[in-house]
């Protein structure tokens, strides 16, 4: 083959031309990588801001149709960027209860402002507006941060942040979808993957009498095989999760129950491989969250020397605020017979003890 240009032959060509894209990448490379990355964290940013923006559209949505003021809008704009402040760490003596009075303080003051804004509304459509809320002021703090890292690494054409970022976008996409799509599921009000544990310990009761313990929390008793079981659960059918911790506490100290085990019933992340509503069993405190009621259940447990198990029924980001499937109720019935084959294992008849079904009991009653 001959070259077009006449006295240069085509290996020089060719020769030119790769030492031309050499330059070229090794100079303005990055640049161009970055160009893309930028690119493609823009379209994820869009994405995010739609999810928001629908997020807090539904959530003022939810409000008018359940008879909110005209201002609901402006009050609800106000409560998704509101911030709570985690105390200094710099003495962790004291932390957890800290931590716990902050999350206290902020929980009542969300309540505070949907009881105001939704004056006589029931309790179950107090706490859908409550879950909802927390669902747009997460979406809303996702969007945040991520535009804030991209127009800094943009600004500052700071490739090593544009990269992390890029690298980290999968996940926090993958989170911001399951929390989007759980907003449709949450109005419905019925139970939702994370109610597992509620499930499991309503099928327990059966229908027993139960008493309120701590706030949002009850506790019932029925028998198996000659053993009492303390069931334990956040007060249905409204989405609340409870104060398991507390309530374990006053079971153990103030209605001084002798407690031979206690079994705590969650819902779990599964690996990818893993299927949606496997069941596994293991032993310690099987509760998410801030660590506040993990940190006070270990406490009570160690103090008295009561033997923790747990049981954990696996499911996806995607399952734990969607409408519960087949398979995850499936899981719940599972998990009963494990729960019921742990106490006939682990303790005699005469025994007690205390099974707890952690998660948010929306849709679930006792």
């Amino acid at each position: 083959m001959t070259s077009p240009l006449p006295g240069i032959g085509l290996n020089n060509i060719l020769t030119i031309a790769y030492y031309l894209f050499f330059f070229v990448f090794v100079f303005y490379g990055g640049r161009v990588q970055s160009f893309f990355w930028l690119n493609s964290i823009g379209r994820s940013l869009g994405r995010l801001e739609s999810m928001k923006t629908k997020a807090r559209d539904g959530v003022v949505a939810y409000f008018k149709s359940k008879g909110a003021p005209s201002n609901v809008g402006e009050r609800v704009d106000r409560l998704v960027d509101y911030v709570t402040i985690m105390p200094v760490d710099l003495d962790p003596k004291g932390i957890v209860q800290k931590i716990g009075h902050i999350a206290e303080t902020s929980d009542e003051r969300a309540r505070g402002e949907i009881r105001g804004m939704l004056a006589g509304a029931d309790a179950v459509s107090a706490s859908i507006a409550q879950n909802l809320l927390e669902l747009a002021t997460g979406l809303n703090m996702i969007h945040k941060v991520v535009r804030h890292y991209y127009l800094v690494g943009k600004k500052g054409n700071g490739m090593m942040t544009i990269m992390q970022l890029q690298m980290s976008l999968p996940h926090i996409m993958q989170q911001a979808k399951a929390m989007s799509s759980a907003m449709d599921s949450l109005q419905t009000g019925t139970p939702i993957g994370d109610g597992v544990g509620p499930l499991v310990a309503s099928r327990l009761l059966a229908g027993a009498p139960t008493q309120v313990v701590a706030k949002d929390t009850v506790v019932g008793t029925t028998v198996f095989e000659g053993r009492t079981l303390y069931v334990m659960k956040a007060e249905g059918p409204m989405g609340y999760v409870g104060q398991p911790g507390v309530a374990m506490q006053r079971v153990v100290e103030e209605m001084k129950v002798p407690l031979k085990a206690i079994v705590m019933v969650d819902a779990a992340a599964k690996l990818e491989g893993e299927g949606t509503g496997d069941v596994a069993e293991g032993v310690g405190a099987a509760i998410g969250g801030l660590g506040v009621e993990k940190f006070e259940i270990e406490e009570v447990a160690t103090k008295h020397d009561i033997p923790v198990y747990a049981v954990l029924v696996k499911q996806g980001d995607l399952d734990v605020m969607a409408t519960m499937n087949k398979e995850i109720a499936d899981g719940a019935d599972r998990a009963v017979e494990l729960v019921k084959r742990i106490v006939r294992d682990r303790t005699n008849e005469g025994e007690s003890v205390l099974v707890a079904g952690i998660g948010n009991t929306l849709g679930v009653g006792q």
